[in-house]
C-alpha cells in the first residue's frame, strides 16, 4: 500500500462500507464494515512504518506519528466495536440494521477524516459531522429517553462546537494579519511554522474558545452534561466508539492547536485551563459515580474521569506525561469498548439496565461475567493493563513538571471514583442471582450463556482479544514505542 493510498483509505474504506450497506444483505454489509475499521487500523499501522521521520502531506491531508497514533486507536477501538455490533443487529428490524450500519460508517469517516485533517477547518468540519451522525445513532431505539438524549447532544456539542468555530476563526484571523492566505492560513504544518508573527491577544482569546467548545465535546466538566445520557441510552457498540473514540478525537483537536497556542503566548494559560478542567471532570465523575445505579451511566461518568485524566497529563506539558497521555488514550479506548459492549450483552440477558438488578452473574453467565469483570480491572487501572502504566507516567510527569500537589488531588479523587466502581462491579459480579427485571431492551432475547444468541460467544471471544492487546501494552510496547515517543513530541510542540 502506498503513502499515498494509505492516506486515503482510513476515511475512503468507511464511506464505501456506507455506500456498500444501502445494497448489500446486512450480514455481508456488516463485515464489509468490520473490514473497513480493520482497513482504517492497517492504514494507521502502515504510516507509522513511513512518517515517524517526515510527515506525508498530499493536499489538506497530513499524516504524522500524532495522526498515525490516532488512526491506531481508532481502527483498533472501531474493530472491537463492529465486530461486536453483529451480534446486537441480529434481532433489529431490515431498516434499522440498514441505518445503523450506514451511519457507523460515516462515524468512523468522520473521525477519521478529523485526525487526517492538516487544515484546521477541516477539523472542525470533520468534528461538527460526528455530532450530526452520532445524534442519530444515540437516538436509534426511537424511546423517549433516548431521543432525549440524542436532543441533549446535539444542542449541547453543538453549541460547544460553534464555540471552538469562534477559535478557529480567530486564529484564522492572526494567521492572516500574520501574512496567511486561503486555506494554507489555517493549514496546521504552516501556522506551527509561523507562530512567531501570531498576534497574542487573539491567539489567547483563541485558546479559552477552542477549549470550551472541544472540550465540550470531550466530555470535560462542566460542559460534560451531555455524555451520561447520551452514552447510556445509545446501542452498546455505538457506545463504545463514542467513549472509546470520540472524546479523544475532540481531545486531538485540542492537542494539535496547544502545539500552536504554547509556541505564542507560552503554555501557561493553557495549563491553569487544563487544570481547572481535569480536576472538575474527576470531582464530577467521583461525586457521581458513588451514587450511581445504572452499570451504563457509570461507564459514562467513568470516561468523564479519563478524560480528566488526559487532561491533566496534557496539562502537564512534559514529554513524559503526553507520551503517558497517549498511552492512556489508546489503553481507555480498547477497555471501555469492550466494557461497553459487555454491558450490552448484559442488558439483552438480564433485561435491566440497574445495577441493582444485575447480581451474581459469575455464577450465572460466567464468560460475559469475565469479560466485564476483567475490563473494568483494566479501566480501575490494575496491572498488567496499559492503563496503570500510563497513569503511572502522568503522576510521574506531574512530579517533574513540579506539580505534585495537583497529582495528589487528582489521585485523591481517582481513588474515590476507584472504590465507587469497584463496589458496583463486585455487587453485579458476585451475590445471590436475580431474574431478570424487565423485558429485554437491546439485541434480541436472554439465553442462559449470556451469548444473546448465535454469533454472542464469537464476538465475547473477539472483546477477549481487546482486553489481551490492552495488558500487552501494558508490559510491551514493541514496535509502537517510537511512535508513541515522536507522537508525544509533536503534541508538547518539540517537532
Amino acid at each position: 500500500m502506498t503513502t499515498t493510498l494509505a492516506l486515503a483509505a482510513p476515511a475512503a474504506a468507511p464511506l464505501l462500507a456506507a455506500l456498500l450497506a444501502l445494497v448489500l444483505p446486512w450480514r455481508t454489509a456488516a463485515v464489509v464494515g468490520v473490514a473497513a475499521a480493520v482497513t482504517i487500523l492497517a492504514g494507521g499501522v502502515i504510516l507509522a512504518t513511513r512518517v515517524t521521520g517526515e510527515p506525508a502531506v498530499r493536499g489538506l491531508v497530513r499524516a504524522d506519528a500524532l495522526t498515525t497514533w490516532m488512526l491506531i486507536v481508532i481502527g483498533a477501538v472501531a474493530t472491537l466495536a463492529t465486530a461486536s455490533a453483529i451480534a446486537y443487529l441480529r434481532p433489529e428490524s431490515a431498516v434499522e440494521r440498514r441505518r445503523y450500519l450506514v451511519l457507523t460508517q460515516l462515524f468512523l469517516g468522520c473521525m477519521s477524516m478529523a485526525v487526517l485533517a492538516d487544515n484546521l477547518g477541516l477539523l472542525w468540519v470533520a468534528i461538527e459531522a460526528t455530532t450530526i451522525v452520532t445524534a442519530f445513532l444515540v437516538g436509534h431505539r426511537r424511546t423517549r429517553e433516548s431521543v432525549e438524549a440524542a436532543w441533549k447532544y446535539v444542542v449541547l456539542c453543538s453549541v460547544g462546537v460553534a464555540i471552538a468555530f469562534l477559535g478557529t476563526v480567530c486564529i484564522y484571523a492572526a494567521s492572516v494579519a500574520a501574512g496567511g492566505s486561503g486555506a494554507t492560513a489555517l493549514n496546521w504544518s504552516y501556522l506551527t511554522g509561523h507562530t512567531a508573527g501570531l498576534d497574542p491577544a487573539l491567539v489567547r482569546l483563541a485558546t479559552g474558545l477552542i477549549l470550551l467548545g472541544f472540550g465540550t465535546k470531550a466530555g470535560l466538566a462542566p460542559m460534560h452534561a451531555w455524555l451520561p445520557d447520551a452514552h447510556s441510552q445509545a446501542p452498546a457498540p455505538v457506545s463504545a466508539l463514542m467513549s472509546g473514540v470520540l472524546l479523544s478525537v475532540a481531545f486531538y483537536a485540542i492537542l494539535r492547536y496547544k502545539a500552536i497556542t504554547d509556541a505564542v503566548i507560552g503554555p501557561a494559560y493553557t495549563r491553569i485551563l487544563l487544570i481547572i478542567g481535569a480536576l472538575a471532570s474527576l470531582a464530577v465523575a467521583a461525586i457521581l459515580l458513588i451514587a450511581q445505579r445504572d452499570y451504563k451511566r457509570m461507564l459514562a461518568y467513568s470516561s468523564i474521569e479519563h478524560m480528566g485524566l488526559i487532561a491533566l497529563g496534557a496539562a502537564f506539558g512534559v514529554q513524559l506525561a503526553m507520551a503517558a497521555v497517549l498511552l492512556h488514550v489508546l489503553g481507555h479506548g480498547l477497555a471501555k469498548s469492550v466494557a461497553f459492549c459487555a454491558s450490552g450483552r448484559i442488558l439483552t440477558t438480564t433485561g435491566s439496565p440497574a445495577i441493582a438488578a444485575v447480581r451474581g452473574m459469575a455464577a450465572r453467565h460466567p464468560s460475559l461475567a469475565a469479560t466485564f469483570g476483567v475490563s473494568a480491572v483494566a479501566l480501575l487501572g490494575l496491572p498488567p493493563f496499559s492503563l496503570f502504566a500510563s497513569e503511572l507516567g502522568i503522576a510521574r510527569g506531574g512530579f517533574a513538571a513540579g506539580h505534585g500537589w495537583i497529582v495528589a488531588v487528582a489521585f485523591t479523587l481517582m481513588l474515590i471514583a476507584f472504590a465507587a466502581i469497584a463496589r458496583h462491579v463486585l455487587g453485579m459480579l458476585l451475590g445471590p442471582p436475580t431474574p431478570p427485571a424487565f423485558p429485554p431492551e437491546e439485541g434480541g432475547g436472554p439465553r442462559p450463556d449470556g451469548t444473546s444468541g448465535k454469533g454472542g460467544a464469537a464476538s465475547l471471544g473477539v472483546l477477549a482479544a481487546g482486553l489481551a492487546v490492552a495488558a500487552l501494552l501494558g508490559v510491551w510496547l514493541g514496535p509502537l514505542a517510537d511512535l508513541l515517543d515522536t507522537a508525544a513530541a509533536i503534541a508538547t510542540g518539540g517537532r
